[in-house]
């Protein structure tokens, strides 16, 4: 048997998105040189066209170019922007090492990225209304059946129902198995029409186009027997793996050996994405520790004063794929366990000095670890590090506890913006962190970590922290 290449499908709408962004970046340029009085030459091309490069580029990590069902309009504008005024920094750095920038007005400059900006938002949005009402009145839908009426194919009907941009319309579910073998099915979802049979003449009569096969991996014999009838038909047919059996963190198809693979426990920071986090890790952190040099000396100075011992407390926590590391943090208590026994701290603890229960209070006591993330041992956001023994304990009880290691700890993380801060004294409390830290894994993004800055700031000033 020969080996078959398995490709992706290039959608229409990011390939539309794509062609009018260029449109945009090229037009813009000119048309502000022309609003503010500026002659246009050679520059303004070159510089428009490496634009377009840079925007695709960047574009496509900050992911305004994926469909965006289920992503809220905020979400949206936030995207676009953050994906421009990155391109635009990088244009900006460019022509300031090449120095080309003393060809353009600095009215033109900052005129441009306003004006490009704002018509980068206008279109996305336009575009993707546009794509959404086609969908809600059947342009371009491809009438569906879900083969297998069990729990994968109706959240498959679930999500075509609430992305009317997907293109799916569901005619039924078909299913050759009895009525008590089948799942039985919501209000809200198509009805159950019939055997497969019953499809094959609805195939026929150019009811149905597009068939989904949602029978579960095991049932080797029934897919195959499905495929064998609808290879007698025009009908698409898609098999859908089910992957409800497995808990995947961050999966994604993939490659090995020349074979495709979906990874099941992966990092999403490897590449060019791990890159990016890196470099916005190391610039971030530089800066903060610049700006808060001062607070750090005081900070120091009082812990000094406050109680005898050491400024600093390093204590022993495991980081990327649970290798162990030394988290740098000042000293808020008059003990600095760090064996195989740590009690963790409690509101009101006896250990905690009385500056240290400021800086507890205000999470100064964190700021240190900013020179973690410039050695590379931590990032400014991910699962935040817990102590070694903690660790010990909490993995013979909550299953997948260690995934959480698949990406470096963080100085914040989605856990403490979203409400699971601070002592995890039962075991519910702790399987509601890591389940936020998986959840972060998942969905990372730039643009992820940037809204958990933002929120950490809003905790902070909150004074959630002890």
């Amino acid at each position: 048997m020969s080996a078959t290449n398995i490709r992706p499908t290039r959608a229409l709408f990011p390939t539309l998105l794509h062609i009018v962004d260029s449109l945009m970046l090229c037009l813009t340029l000119p048309l502000v040189q022309w609003l503010t009085v500026q002659p246009m030459n050679q520059l303004t091309t070159i510089c428009s066209l490496v634009g377009c490069v840079l925007l695709f580029v960047v574009g496509e990590l900050f992911g305004i170019y994926r469909p965006g069902r289920g992503r809220s309009a905020d979400s949206e504008v936030g995207l676009v922007t953050a994906a421009w005024t990155t391109t635009f920094m990088c244009l900006l750095m460019l022509g300031l090492f090449t120095r080309t920038t003393d060809s353009f007005a600095r009215s033109s400059i900052v005129a441009w990225y306003l004006v490009a900006g704002l018509f980068l938002l206008c279109t996305h949005m336009c575009l993707r209304a546009t794509m959404e009402s086609l969908g809600r009145r059947g342009f371009g839908v491809r009438k569906t059946a879900i083969v297998g009426a069990n729990r994968l194919g109706m959240e498959i009907a679930r999500n075509a129902k609430l992305a009317p941009d997907s293109g799916l319309k569901i005619v039924g579910f078909f299913d050759d198995r009895g009525d008590g073998r089948r799942a039985e099915l919501t209000e809200d979802l198509p009805h159950f029409i019939g055997d497969c049979s019953r499809m094959m003449e609805m195939i026929a009569r150019g009811e149905i186009d597009t068939v989904l096969v949602t029978l579960p991996m095991r049932a080797e014999k029934r897919i195959q027997s499905v495929l064998n009838q609808l290879a007698n038909t025009t009908a698409s047919a898609y098999i859908v793996p089910d992957f409800f059996m497995f808990e995947l963190l961050h999966s994604r198809w993939t490659h090995v050996g020349g074979l495709p693979v979906v990874s099941v426990f992966e990092s999403p920071m490897y590449g060019v994405d791990g890159w990016i986090k890196r470099g916005l890790d190391l610039a971030l952190s530089l800066v903060g520790v610049v700006l808060v040099s001062p607070i750090l000396l005081i900070c120091g100075i009082l812990v000094l004063l406050s109680s005898p011992g050491p400024v600093f407390f390093r204590q022993k926590r495991y980081g990327l794929d649970g290798k162990e590391i030394l988290v740098w943090k000042f000293r808020s208590m008059y003990t600095c366990d760090n064996g195989p026994i740590v009690v963790q701290a409690t509101k009101g603890d006896v250990r905690i000095t009385p500056v240290g229960a400021i800086l507890r209070k205000t999470s100064l006591d964190e700021l240190p670890q900013l020179f973690n993330v410039i050695n590379g041992s931590m990032s400014l956001v991910g699962p935040r590090p817990h102590a070694n023994a903690h660790n010990e304990h909490f993995r013979k009880l909550i299953r997948g506890y260690m995934m959480r290691h698949k990406v470096k700890p963080g100085i914040t993380g989605l856990a403490q913006v979203e409400g699971s801060r601070g002592e995890t004294d039962t075991i519910e409390k702790m399987e509601a962190r890591i389940s936020l830290d998986h959840r972060y894994i998942r969905d990372w993004s730039i643009w992820m970590d940037i809204k958990i800055l933002f929120k950490t700031i809003f905790v902070v000033l909150r004074r959630e922290a002890y």
